[in-house]
């Protein structure tokens, strides 16, 4: 299948960010990537090159305070990073392309917390979310970096319910199929935070849970990446790919 790359601006608050859409060309299924803080689309990219070579259409992009806008850090808040990803959804959502009844979220880390509370606002079929950080609800327009560190690792060690959190609480009215992804040696989203994050998605269709062993936070031997690779290529397969052959089977036979 050939794949065209389209650099792209996407519009907020005045400003704008870069992204790269990877279009097959019919109308298809959309996949929202959203990285973590301090990464980019870049590593993403590779993944959604072989995601669009399914029969998909990929968004990447990188949010305010990274690359090209990197001197913002400083400055940029959960809010920012929100209208940030609400703009990119809404720029894929407006492609021609794209099946606006089949739309997948895919999260890592502060990524995957924003994911979540997009899928309160936002129609998103599938969620997938690896090692999704965790925030308290206050100080949302608070510059990220400001918050309190060692507040935060204790927050994330703790029992957070939906009740208490945004992102949990999108995530316990959430009734589309879930990919929850945790690195075994995670030193910044611990065990305790998946397990919330996990025990939020009651009314989920299906959830698949997986854990990447020996893996860290940031994936960082080859071994860990090639492994979330195949977890995230298969579950997309399976779940995206598959609905589609249900929800239009006359294209069966572009996907066989």
């Amino acid at each position: 299948m050939t794949v065209r790359s389209e650099t792209i601006e996407i519009a907020v608050d005045e400003q704008s960010i870069s992204g790269t859409i990877l279009t097959p060309g019919a109308r298809l299924p959309g996949i929202l990537f959203v990285h973590g803080w301090g990464g980019s689309q870049q590593r993403d990219l590779a993944r959604a090159k072989n995601i669009t070579g399914l029969g998909c259409v990929c968004l990447t992009f990188d949010l305010r305070g990274h690359e090209r806008t990197h001197e913002m850090r400083a400055s940029v808040s959960r809010e920012h990073s929100m209208d940030d990803l609400l703009a990119a959804y809404d720029r894929l959502a407006s492609h021609p392309s794209v099946d606006n009844n089949a739309i997948a979220v895919i999260g890592s880390s502060y990524g995957g917390y924003l994911a979540a509370i997009l899928s309160g606002i936002r129609p998103v079929r599938w969620l997938a979310l690896r090692v999704p950080a965790l925030y308290w609800d206050a100080d949302w327009d608070m510059p990220k970096q400001a918050l309190d560190r060692d507040k935060l690792a204790h927050y994330r060690r703790s029992a957070v319910t939906a009740a208490d959190n945004r992102a949990l609480a999108a995530c316990k009215e959430f009734q589309g199929d879930v990919l929850l992804v945790e690195s075994e040696t995670d030193d910044y989203v611990p065990h305790a935070t998946l397990m919330s994050y996990r025990t939020a998605f009651d009314l989920a269709h299906s959830l698949t849970y997986r854990l990447l062993d020996g893996a860290d936070h940031a994936l960082s031997s080859d071994t860990s990446q090639h492994a979330y690779t195949s977890i995230l290529t298969n579950w997309i397969s399976e779940m995206v790919i598959g609905a589609r052959l249900v929800d239009y089977p006359h294209q069966s036979a572009a996907f066989a």
